[in-house]
């Protein structure tokens, strides 16, 4: 498996090299020159598999020969075991065709531990073999933050630094970040917003000569392997569900697109996928490029479904490439047009969208008025992130007959806030969160400057 950049200019690289690379050097992001493909019966045989196993088969193809069969499966193993579910990703039924896919069993209580817990072990286990210590850049709306951090915790090869916007996260998100305490890991609060972060992020990985030759890694889902890990719940979910034997459609929180767009590679590989519904909260840009092809930027509002609160969606790159038929130099084109001001996709390319990708908008008041409708109906208390995806199902689904998975990104409890708005006492932590909110806390303030951020990871490194 070779992987090449969506800006046409960087060189192939394998499965190990993505890795540990992240960004391309040519500003670029990560993609398999081709998809792998699935069979209908190799599809069918994930039907009641153990979770890690349907991970190793779905993965295998983009892993490729860089990691020996029985290590990966190991490591996946260790992975999942570190859930507090079984299933690992369990299905609800909340109407007759209507599933929540319930992503928040893990460590940190959100979707993006079924990727960064294995990252962080994939990340190891290179290093390792290589004899090299890798630093780790990566910014955070809420969620990234704290699963990254959990993943990486334990490694013996890479120090970590995470970038979160100042007083811009929920209280829950910050403390899962900044109370874990240990030698290798680095909380960075910037006084200014997701994009901030994000942008210095991207920045250092430009320019790394601030880190004096030290490696500089990303886990931000610029890397590769955070969509790879993704794309297995699609399959597992959609199987248990009657796929290959009938199509199923997913709705998906977004705001970084990396989500969603493991659903489209999962569709790529063979997963029959009827439609993708892409939910965001007022921070609409993808809905406003899916639905009205007006791919703009617009001022950062602050919501009550932070992780939703993005500006640029990086991950949206990859797709456009696809849709661009892997052309580089087009995707340069239109995304320096996109710095510029207001632009449109090729009319084309959108319309290869909007066969597949429909869209909804939530704001607050929403938000606030569908987690307590949707309790009312099915006794599910959501978070306000898939509140969003829930009601999209509700609003954009195509037809009745074809099963709809919500995903629920995050556990209601890492934001009570929103939880209490919407006519709720609050909901309890899980039990080994329980006393979070009486842990030591450390984490460092910092202007939304780029050099002041490089110089202080260049300062903790001994560069």
């Amino acid at each position: 498996m070779r992987y090449i950049s969506t800006r046409g200019k960087a060189p192939a690289l394998n499965f190990e090299e993505v890795v540990l690379t992240g960004m391309a050097t040519d500003g670029g992001l990560y993609v398999p020159e081709s998809f792998p493909q699935m069979s209908k019966e190799e599809i069918a045989e994930l039907a009641g598999l153990p979770y890690a196993e349907a991970a190793f088969r779905v993965m295998k193809p983009f892993v490729g020969d860089c990691i020996p069969e029985e290590t990966f499966r190991a490591m996946l193993k260790e992975t999942y075991a570190s859930f507090s579910h079984d299933a690992v990703a369990p299905l609800k039924q909340l109407d007759s065709n209507h599933f929540l896919l319930e992503l928040f069993h893990g460590p940190t209580l959100a979707f993006k531990d079924v990727a960064l817990q294995l990252l962080g072990r994939l990340l190891d286990h290179f290093l390792g073999k290589r004899g090299e210590r890798g630093v780790i850049m990566g910014a955070t709306s809420g969620d990234t933050g704290s699963a990254a951090i959990e993943g990486c915790k334990p490694c013996s090869h890479v120090d970590i630094y995470i970038l979160h916007p100042h007083n811009r996260v929920s209280e829950v998100q910050r403390r899962q970040m900044t109370t874990v305490i240990a030698p290798n890991v680095h909380n960075l609060a910037i006084e200014g917003n997701f994009d901030d972060c994000q942008a210095m992020v991207k920045a250092s990985f430009a320019d790394q000569s601030f880190l004096k030759g030290q490696r500089l890694i990303a886990v931000n889902s610029i890397n590769w392997a955070r969509i790879m890990a993704q794309v297995v719940y699609y399959f597992t979910s959609a199987v248990a569900l009657g796929a290959p034997h009938r199509e199923v459609s997913f709705s998906v929180p977004s705001a970084n697109f990396g989500d969603v767009f493991a659903g489209y590679v999962a569709r790529q590989m063979g997963l029959p996928i009827k439609q993708l519904i892409v939910a965001t909260n007022a921070n609409d840009i993808l809905h406003r490029t899916l639905g009205e092809n007006d791919f703009s930027k617009k001022p950062l509002q602050a919501t009550l479904a932070p992780s939703m609160d993005i500006v640029v969606s990086s991950n949206f790159e990859r797709l456009l490439f696809d849709l661009y038929g892997q052309d580089g130099e087009a995707i340069n084109q239109l995304l320096d047009n996109f710095q510029q001001g207001p632009t449109q996709l090729d009319e084309v390319a959108w319309k290869k969208a909007r066969n597949l990708f429909s869209s909804f908008t939530l704001d607050d008041p929403g938000i606030l008025k569908i987690i307590a409708e949707a309790f009312e109906r099915t006794g599910e208390l959501l978070d306000p992130h898939t509140a969003t995806g829930y009601e999209a199902t509700r609003q954009c689904a195509w037809d009745e007959q074809t099963p709809v998975v919500t995903l629920a990104t995050a556990h209601p409890a890492k934001f009570e806030e929103a939880v209490i708005q919407a006519g709720f006492q609050g909901v309890a932590l899980p039990s080994h969160m329980s006393d979070l909110l009486q842990r030591k806390e450390e984490y460092q303030v910092l202007p939304a400057e780029l050099e002041a951020v490089q110089q202080e990871v260049a300062r903790q490194q001994g560069c």
